[in-house]
């Protein structure tokens, strides 16, 4: 006599264990995903603010502490310390003197972002993205030297 096994149930169980598997991968991707763009828009508005604080600064000695602060409070925004970026101003043509007449002052930023929930067991160092941006602000060739 053979028994008849009742598989009635089996396709919702089986609905739920595909739907997870494929469902966690997919939203640690767009965790992921989001996580990068967030310290993108955060290091572009970094250096846009950063070279902006500079160019508009009173004087030459004043200028690296202001740009420092635009672009911290800039990255705090989306939750990123200072600390944790590359912040580098580079002044053209002369190098000593960003504020004179026709100077370019050049931002860049650069900011290494790690995946979100990544074990560091799997490596040396834990999986990252590295997000780097540089603005640029001319000082103007008919303003004032400071």
């Amino acid at each position: 006599m053979t028994r008849r096994v009742d598989e009635r149930g089996t396709a919702l169980v089986e609905a739920v264990w595909l739907v997870l598997l494929l469902l966690v991968p997919l939203v640690y991707v767009v965790v992921a995903v989001f996580d990068v763009q967030r310290a993108s828009y955060a290091v572009s508005g970094a250096a846009r603010a950063a070279a902006r604080a500079y160019s508009l600064s009173p004087d030459e000695a004043s200028a690296p502490a202001r740009a420092r602060a635009a672009a911290a409070v800039a990255l705090r925004d989306q939750d990123i310390q200072l600390d944790e970026v590359d912040l580098v101003v580079s002044c053209s043509p002369t190098p000593d003197n960003c504020l004179a007449p026709g100077g370019l002052v050049r931002v860049d930023i650069s900011h290494q972002v790690r995946l979100p929930l990544a074990p560091s067991a799997l490596g040396g160092s834990a999986p990252s993205f590295r997000v780097e941006t540089s603005h640029t602000v001319a000082y103007g060739t008919y303003r004032e030297d400071r």
